[in-house]
């Protein structure tokens, strides 16, 4: 890391490689008849990627007053369940991809049945890293299962995804509010509940806790149109997946509904609203106003 890297730098890239090395270690089984099984979970789980979710996961425990390594199972757990949706996501089926994070995605590497298999086996795994390995009071813990279960259901990250692909075709018809509502389920319930968890392991209050749902809902807000100005703006080798492929395929993106410079004046009012919530909370927030400005100009 370079010598001028600040506090914030530091702790952001302790986290991360104390996280590398948690899901480095993660082992599913000792059946030798299930070893495709394990290898198609570990080439997807670490393929890379920016790892938002759990270091936002830990790094809201730190500002709480918990060590951010406590919370690594159930950090690991969420890295799971993305993990899970990226590889379903990728199928014929839904977004038709060939590549993630510049590799073959999981169903070009090992087929279609072990993909589907891959991402099914990874959400009772994130259960069990929970409800086995996370230390915490029977309150918190059934926090944890009851925030990661809703966010990841019907009203959360797979309803977002029927709505996502209920609007493919058509997707520069959507308004303003469907888009909304698509990637406040899609993508912003798990990383709203990322923080969340974080909090609850850490003991945080109600207000403590609302507070960050809002910093998170915005930074999940801000994620998803910075995702759609890179699909639309940068190119394949880049993104390390298709380019221009929302276009392609008529999906509902911010760009395609507020044009280019419209979706940029959206993500900058989502940043906006984000750093307002950070003021409602007592600690030293600064990392997670870094990371909310880190979001809004990734890849610029």
């Amino acid at each position: 890391m370079a010598e001028n890297a600040t506090k914030n730098e530091i702790r952001w890239e302790s986290h991360r490689r104390a996280f590398e090395k948690y899901l480095e270690g993660l082992r599913f089984t000792e059946e030798p008849e299930l070893e495709t099984l394990e290898e198609a979970m570990r080439y997807s789980m670490l393929a890379g990627g920016k790892r938002v979710r759990p270091t936002l996961c830990m790094e809201t425990a730190w500002v709480l007053g918990a060590e951010p390594e406590k919370v690594l199972p159930s950090a690991a757990a969420i890295e799971l369940i993305h993990t899970y949706s990226l590889i379903h996501d990728d199928l014929p089926a839904m977004d038709d991809d060939d590549f993630r994070r510049g590799r073959p995605t999981a169903h070009k590497k090992f087929g279609e049945a072990m993909a589907i298999l891959a991402g099914d086996a990874f959400f009772g795994e994130a259960l069990t890293l929970i409800t086995i390995h996370q230390k915490g009071n029977d309150s918190q813990i059934l926090g944890v299962v009851q925030e990661l279960a809703s966010s990841t259901g019907v009203n959360g990250m797979v309803g977002g995804q029927v709505m996502d692909i209920g609007h493919t075709g058509v997707g520069g018809d959507a308004d303003p509010r469907t888009l909304s509502m698509i990637h406040k389920y899609k993508t912003g319930a798990l990383i709203k509940s990322s923080a969340r968890i974080g909090a609850i392991l850490a003991g945080a209050d109600d207000e403590s806790k609302n507070a960050v749902s809002e910093y998170a809902a915005e930074l999940g807000l801000c994620f998803q149109i910075v995702d759609d100005l890179l699909n639309a703006t940068a190119t394949t080798e880049e993104l390390g997946k298709s380019a221009g492929s929302d276009a392609e395929l008529g999906k509902a993106t911010f760009v395609g509904v507020y044009g280019l410079e419209g979706a940029r004046r959206e993500a900058d009012e989502s940043v906006e609203r984000a750093l307002s919530a950070l003021a409602k909370v007592d600690g030293d927030t600064s990392g997670l106003r870094d990371l909310a400005l880190f979001v809004r100009h990734r890849g610029s």
